[in-house]
């Protein structure tokens, strides 16, 4: 495993993070689960990833049990903060009260004192941004997160938070963007803004949820099992892909894979970590084969060469509008 700090903070990382979104508490048994975070264990990942959201909380209990025993200095454990939990009005959003209860809860949950970065899962329209960035700030001070990040901020909303940071020296590192060979809107103004301000990209469903191992074959059914035919979550984010189109060029990219030594999804996630602003990809598995064989993307470099014939591929049904930066209906 390598590693890279998070941003320009301290804060070091294992390149290739353990996510649980759609996996733990929900699309899996936990023995399954906690097969999958001792098999990350093994292979030298500390980074773990998980939402307050995620499985309707359960997502965050099973991580704390299979992170259990584990030295708590030794590893980076992430959560999330701003979608419903519970039916009340105020069980939602970034408000100083939705934020104070839900990291208490949170802890709680991944049987922890503090997490190293705590996060906003989406942009709040409907709360100052003062009085979300002061919660943090006092979360922070509280010594419950270590670092704070965003997801899914556009570069306005980046930008305005950093200031608001600094102004409480409050350490803002990070956001979590949906970033793939395939859904690239983060590159136009994201990533520059997030190099100016020192943050680092994590970024989730660099294997687009499966289309870029290969798995779907143009003009046929989709695998029973796969993610495109499991209605607990993820079947809408990948039916958005399954075109014939955009399947016949993933198919296409498989000689550039062997021509590197990798699997297809090796090929998809090494290629999101050769972006210096990506401080770390979320793998997500449902079983233990698949963790093994993703984190061997760490380390690899692939060539500007290779690269190039990536996008003379791709580069028709890649998506890179800036509008499509927040997904209010998706959440990873």
């Amino acid at each position: 495993m390598d590693f890279r700090h998070l941003g320009r903070s301290g804060l070091v990382i294992s390149e290739i993070a353990y996510g649980n979104w759609l996996t733990h508490g929900s699309q899996v048994e936990e023995d399954a689960a906690l097969a999958c975070v001792r098999a990350a264990l093994d292979c030298g990942i500390t980074t773990f990833d998980t939402a307050d959201v995620y499985a309707e909380t359960r997502a965050e209990s099973v991580l704390g049990r299979a992170l259990k025993g584990e030295r708590r200095e030794g590893l980076e454990i992430f959560t999330k903060v701003y979608w419903p939990t519970g039916p009340g009005r105020n069980d939602r959003g970034l408000s100083r009260k939705h934020i104070l209860e839900s990291i208490d809860g949170s802890l709680a949950r991944l049987g922890t004192d503090y997490v190293d970065l705590y996060q906003a899962h989406r942009f709040d329209f409907r709360t100052p941004l003062e009085e979300t960035m002061s919660a943090f700030a006092d979360v922070v001070r509280a010594g419950k997160a270590l670092y704070i990040g965003v997801s899914e901020w556009n570069a306005e909303q980046i930008r305005a938070a950093a200031e608001l940071a600094r102004e409480l020296r409050v350490p803002l590192v990070s956001n979590q963007p949906q970033y793939s060979m395939l859904w690239r809107v983060i590159e136009a103004e994201v990533v520059p803004t997030s190099e100016e301000l020192g943050l680092g990209q994590i970024v989730w469903s660099p294997i687009a949820q499966g289309v870029l191992t290969g798995k779907y074959l143009p003009g046929q059914p989709a695998p029973a099992g796969s993610r495109a035919t499991d209605d607990k979550g993820g079947q809408d984010f990948v039916s958005r892909m399954l075109t014939d189109d955009v399947l016949t060029r993933v198919q296409q990219l498989r000689p550039l894979a062997d021509e590197a030594g990798l699997s297809l999804a090796q090929l998809a996630v090494a290629w999101v970590l050769q972006n210096p602003n990506v401080s770390a990809a979320i793998i997500g598995a449902s079983r233990p084969e698949q963790v093994y064989e993703n984190v061997k993307a760490a380390g690899v470099t692939l060539d500007e060469g290779l690269l190039t014939r990536i996008d003379v591929i791709l580069d028709p049904v890649v998506s890179r509008d800036p509008a499509l930066t927040t997904s209010p209906t998706t959440r990873p």
